[in-house]
């Protein structure tokens, strides 16, 4: 597949009622990807349901459910072309309870789109959102001021929302200058794929000329191999199959690899992707490998494989800079709630709480805090309840970013900065 382009994942976030789906799914059926009749079903059955402005959305909600709530829960994966990409779509669901599934959907974003209401302005949501998009690692975002058609096409408040915006996206380390800003109406179509006559003042490109902008990530070849387990098999007359995905470095057949934390070691013997057999694997990769020398019991998901001279960091402690987004109470020394970082899920202790940060500026606001509440950034110590493969996100951002989770919500997002590491003894 040469002809194949390169391919992004692209996230869509932003307030519930901002119409993100909308505008996902009048940029499939502008780049060709929904056909015109779809839409149309869609649009008698949305009469009928009285919800007559909602075909586009529908698109990408195919569940039932979301249809008669009129919004989005889980993340539809949908593909659309660009002259210069394809791009996964991955919807992140805007409403509260659904944290957890954009948290799921930024983590997997090369790049996303940051949809806000021309007329709303920046909401409460928002900020998280953008917070959230930054501490997972999306390093490019576009701004879209949705709903251009409900505030007339009036340039001044097109200004007004992007000053805003600029100041809230300039506060997590994006910059303005370097973000393109563009007025939308996903509903009626404007700015969508070519330069829309309702808004001759506008001098930027359409939203989906825009997304051409966007630079494709650097693949992370020169630093050490680090693949995450997602699941192993055991096949019959070939052994064990650990499959992940590569996030940094080269797998290469004949490589020795440890696998962390089982503290077991192995050789590489073979490499599948697609069901063909591969000489190596680079970052983005989903493979499925045989290892000499590794048992089914050996190793499990949420284990990482490194080269043997290079392992995965096992911690015993680490430091964390976190941010809470919602807590029924308070976060204190003891609490012990679920890390997600990469595939693996483990319960780990608020050992220490050492500062509290301004989320704006970043500087301490208060040294050992008691307690930590929604909306608090702050610098923590953190001690796994079982060993567990972390790695400090200025070396691997791709193995030091986590969320935590607890009574079914995801509690916080943050990242390492230091590690103190286990002895692990061969």
């Amino acid at each position: 597949m040469a002809s194949e382009k390169p391919h992004m994942n692209l996230a869509v976030i932003g307030h519930i009622d901002h119409v993100k789906s909308t505008c996902v799914g009048r940029m499939m059926f502008e780049t060709g990807a929904v056909p015109a009749h779809i839409i149309e079903g869609y649009r008698k059955e949305a009469e009928q349901k009285g919800k007559a402005t909602f075909e586009f959305a529908w698109v990408m909600d195919n569940l039932k459910e979301e249809r008669e709530r009129g919004i989005t829960i889980d993340i539809a994966h949908k593909r659309f072309d660009t002259p210069k990409y394809y791009f996964t779509v991955v919807d992140c669901p805007g409403h509260r309870d659904f944290v957890k599934n954009m948290i799921t959907g930024a983590s997997q974003a090369d790049a996303a789109i940051l949809v806000v209401a021309a007329p709303d302005g920046v909401m409460e949501q928002t900020k998280e959102h953008v917070f959230l998009a930054r501490t997972l690692g999306i390093t490019q975002i576009i701004v879209a001021i949705n709903k251009m058609d409900s505030v007339k096409f009036d340039e001044k408040r097109f200004n007004e929302v992007k000053k805003d915006l600029s100041e809230l996206i300039k506060m997590v380390g994006y910059k303005p200058d370097e973000t393109l800003f563009v007025p939308i109406s996903a509903l009626g179509g404007q700015n969508i794929k070519t330069v829309s006559a309702e808004m001759p003042w506008y001098k930027g490109l359409a939203l989906i000329p825009a997304l051409d902008t966007f630079k494709m990530p650097e693949k992370p070849t020169e630093k050490p191999l680090r693949l995450p387990i997602q699941d192993v098999y055991s096949i019959s007359g070939i052994g064990t199959v650990p499959v992940g995905r590569v996030e940094t470095g080269i797998m290469k057949k004949g490589m020795k690899v440890s696998f962390m934390p089982a503290n077991k070691d192995g050789e590489i013997k073979s490499i599948e992707m697609h069901h063909e057999e591969i000489p190596q694997a680079v970052p983005g990769d989903n493979v499925g490998f045989n290892v000499r020398g590794i048992g089914k019991g050996d190793i499990r998901r949420g284990d990482v494989c490194g080269p043997a001279d290079a392992p995965p960091s096992v911690a015993d402690e680490f430091t964390a800079q976190i941010v809470v987004l919602q807590h029924p109470s308070a976060i204190t020394v003891g609490y012990t709630p679920v890390f997600h970082c990469h595939t693996t899920q483990t319960a780990c202790t608020f050992v220490e709480l050492k500062k509290k940060l301004d989320p704006r500026t970043g500087q301490t606001k208060e040294e050992n805090p008691t307690f930590l509440k929604t909306g608090d950034a702050a610098i923590v110590q953190i001690k796994p309840t079982k060993p567990m493969v972390i790695e400090n996100v200025k070396e691997l951002p791709q193995l030091g970013r986590f969320a935590v989770r607890d009574m079914g919500q995801t509690i916080a997002a943050g990242m390492c900065i230091a590690i103190q590491a286990k002895q692990m003894i061969k």
